[in-house]
């Protein structure tokens, strides 16, 4: 997977991301929206990971750039 193809894969979050927070006002997400918010999420933190990790390993010349994502709960409990 290229670096294009992790922030195509960001950009296809965000919008559902948006297009399901923009039906949230008033009366909220049923608990489908919610789950898949949540999905979203955890996915949106996994490629971000991944990318920055990417970047990272290109930056300092290692050969090995990492091709998978980290679990949803590794990535989830990172400080910001």
């Amino acid at each position: 997977m290229a670096d294009n193809d992790i922030i195509g894969r960001i950009d296809e979050l965000v919008a559902e991301e948006h297009e399901l927070r923009s039906r949230a006002p008033g009366k909220g997400l049923g608990d489908a929206g919610r789950l898949r918010l949540r999905e979203i999420e955890g996915q949106l933190d996994q490629c971000w990971d991944l990318l920055r990790r990417r970047r990272a390993s290109a930056e300092f010349g290692e050969a090995a750039r990492p091709e998978r994502p980290r679990p949803v709960d590794e990535v989830e409990s990172y400080l910001q």
